[in-house]
């Protein structure tokens, strides 16, 4: 398939214009196909001694349309910098304990991908595995003879309801009926799920045959951590024998490599997950909390001691949520990550407890397309490696080492960016007019902006709901900035890392009254002087489609919207989604047949009745999260009440729409094109 016209997006509705949009023709601004150029750092591994960095260096494909990565050895000072792998793209680096080797996983071809690992002194490499499937969770044991890692084992699982008869050789019968009987059968960007669980493997670290040591109907995740001796190892699996209706209810387990015995190391109603052992081997940091069937609730960070079984909190005091802990060297504290108002940080708590301090305000810049949040770190032998975002740059490599200050080490984007203007990306705080609460905004001007003119209006609105948009890189914020509008972005009622009652104020009340937390941030900015009334427009996905379907549904204030991969109709969803027990269980205070009025008064699709804002739809064709049919419910509603609209149904994409990145300019591109064909000109 080419990765421009039939890959980009098929429109099914009347061409939108004569001529398409074009985007500032200054070449200084940033252009559609730049974002080919970006690339940025995921994944650190810090050596044991703390003196190199191993990293994922990702980028786009512009032929294949795809992301790849390359692995990358940097020193700790910054005095090397140095590729370590070519041609298919690798990942999960993974350093031995005595640092003389990395293992990694890297792709092959039409095939698996499979444990490769390298002798860093002679750069020679060797290809451990010939597996099936695509191995995770690498992870060396203490005495670097073996290499753990998990990979999803087929279950055989047989049709018993028919036996057909089979096909005459060379007879050309129509595709057998898939039997689906399972709670769970598709999940997004994977498709139908076929018959498996993830299961611990071991494999020798110098070649041979994995031996499998977990086994059952459940799925068992890392990071896999060894425990000191090497005859055991920990990782979490849900293995309650109602875990498809229970999907949080994860424990840590202990598995013992001589026989594959399971022992439960936690127990609660909630899940436990993320384990890292201290470096004396006594403690498990992990992650945890408390089970209420709220729709968010914070992870915290628990230290379990090993000999008594007795865990203690340690972030009780932070009412922010955190993941990824690390052990510091010397096994006083824990590293973790957490995000604080929009802004992505890495902590540090003492392990035994007391407040969490700050190490560094700019973690983050994976996340390629809207200004979400997402970062990698690693810390060992005193070095904290970490991806540094920015406003203005992707994730870079910066290292953290002792109390000295952040240092960034790699200047990824300098030959992509530096040549280019932004949008300059400015903070505000508004007052919700519907009861003063304080909402979290930000103004992307467009590169070059004059003060005295006025431009035209673009409030994109994040998804989620529970997640936060903040002052990160976005190609897209950034192309709709070079294409002349002010894009406003918000953190409404219900985002994350504002703390749980914040993000809870949406509990059985979404959409509500964050519209009105937008609706002021949109009048706040136009009080500001320097935009065009007449030219204000909307657009947002996901739970960010929801709130853009509401609004038009509400108002008709803006001149355009594009509803990007919505919720319509809460029951449908419910009911075809791919998580729907979670979102069943989590979301609503009773099952749709129970109490279908929440549902129903809740669902945009109520509302067409008063939608006159012309409104493009705006979706992909695989996405099991919010379903296509719900962007055809609301397609076709409109339609019936005349109302312009339009289709635009992306072939291959799934939920994340910007996996690849002619999809993510396929969605900006017709989303512009939507705006200018409404555009009031003078």
């Amino acid at each position: 398939m080419r990765p421009t016209a039939t890959v980009l997006a098929l429109l099914l509705a009347a061409p939108l214009a004569a001529a398409p949009p074009k985007l500032h023709e200054n070449p200084r601004n940033l252009q559609p196909m730049d974002v080919f150029a970006l690339e940025w750092a995921q994944a650190p591994a810090v050596s044991p001694d703390g003196r190199w960095i191993a990293y994922e260096r990702t980028g786009f494909d512009r032929l294949k349309d795809r992301r790849r990565s390359e692995l990358w050895l940097l020193s700790a000072d910054g005095g090397s910098h140095r590729p370590l792998t070519s041609g298919p793209s690798a990942r999960q680096p993974t350093w031995s304990p005595d640092g003389t080797r990395l293992a990694y996983v890297q792709d092959a071809g039409s095939n698996r991908a499979q444990i490769h690992v390298r002798w860093m002194d002679s750069g020679q490499r060797a290809v451990l595995t010939q597996l099936e499937e695509n191995p995770a969770d690498l992870a060396f044991s203490p005495d670097g003879r073996w290499i753990a890692f998990t990979m999803r084992v087929p279950a055989e699982e047989g049709d018993e309801l028919a036996e057909l008869p089979k096909k005459p050789d060379g007879a050309d019968w129509a595709p057998r009926p898939r039997l689906i009987d399972r709670l769970v059968y598709r999940r997004d960007g994977a498709g139908y799920v076929e018959p498996g669980y993830r299961h611990v493997f071991v494999v020798p670290a110098e070649g041979g045959a994995p031996r499998q040591l977990t086994d059952g109907g459940y799925d068992h995740t890392g990071p896999v951590v060894w425990l000191p001796d090497g005859r055991a190892l920990v990782v979490t699996a849900n293995r309650n024998p109602d875990w498809e209706y229970d999907p949080l209810d994860s424990e840590l387990y202990r598995i013992e490599l001589a026989g594959g015995a399971a022992t439960a190391l936690t127990d609660r109603d909630g899940p436990d997950a993320a384990p890292a052992l201290s470096p004396d081997g006594r403690s498990l940091a992990y992650l945890g909390f408390d089970d209420r069937r709220l729709a968010y609730q914070l992870a915290r960070l628990y230290v379990l001691d090993l000999g008594n079984g007795s865990s203690r909190e340690l972030t009780a005091t932070l009412d922010r949520n955190v993941s990824a802990p690390v052990w510091d060297a010397r096994g006083r504290g824990i590293h973790f990550a957490y995000t604080d108002q929009g802004l992505d940080k890495l902590g540090w708590v003492d392990a035994g407890g007391g407040a969490v301090r700050t190490l560094a305000q700019d973690f983050g810049g994976t996340a390629m397309g809207r200004p979400y949040g997402g970062g990698d770190f690693h810390a060992a032998g005193g070095t904290v490696a970490y991806t540094r975002g920015t406003v203005e740059r992707p994730a870079e490599i910066a290292v953290i080492r002792g109390r000295a200050a952040p240092r960034v080490l790699t200047e990824l984007n300098r030959d992509a960016l530096d040549h280019k203007r932004l949008g300059a990306v400015e903070e505000r705080w508004v007052e919700s007019s519907v009861d003063g609460l304080r909402i979290h905004a930000w103004v992307v001007k467009p590169p070059g902006f004059e003060a005295g003119r006025k431009y035209p209006l673009l409030l994109e609105i994040h998804g989620g709901p529970h997640a936060d948009y903040g002052p990160r890189f976005a190609p897209e914020t950034q192309l709709y900035a070079s294409a002349g509008y002010v894009v406003v972005y918000a953190n409404p009622r219900g985002s994350s890392s504002y703390g749980e009652a914040f993000a809870n104020l949406i509990r059985h009340d979404y959409p509500n009254k964050d519209f009105h937390d937008l609706m002021s941030v949109v009048d706040a900015v136009i009080a500001e002087g320097y935009v065009d009334t007449g030219n204000l427009f909307v657009t947002g996905g996901s739970g960010g489609g929801v709130l853009t379907a509401w609004i038009v549904g509400h108002t008709d204030r803006f001149r355009a919207a594009v509803v990007a991969k919505p919720v319509i109709n809460w029951i449908s969803f419910a009911l075809t989604a791919d998580v729907y027990p979670f979102f069943t269980g989590y979301w609503f205070p009773a099952l749709p047949w129970e109490d279908p009025t929440h549902y129903l008064e809740r669902s945009p699709l109520m509302y067409v009745g008063q939608v006159k804002t012309p409104t493009m739809l705006l979706t992909g064709e695989d996405d099991h999260r919010t379903p296509i049919s719900e962007t055809e419910q609301f397609y076709q509603a409109l339609k019936l009440r005349r109302v312009d609209t339009a289709m635009v149904r992306i072939p291959g994409a799934s939920h994340g729409i910007n996996q690849r990145p002619s999809h993510m300019l396929a969605q900006v591109l017709y989303t512009l094109g939507w705006f200018e064909r409404y555009r009031q000109r003078d």
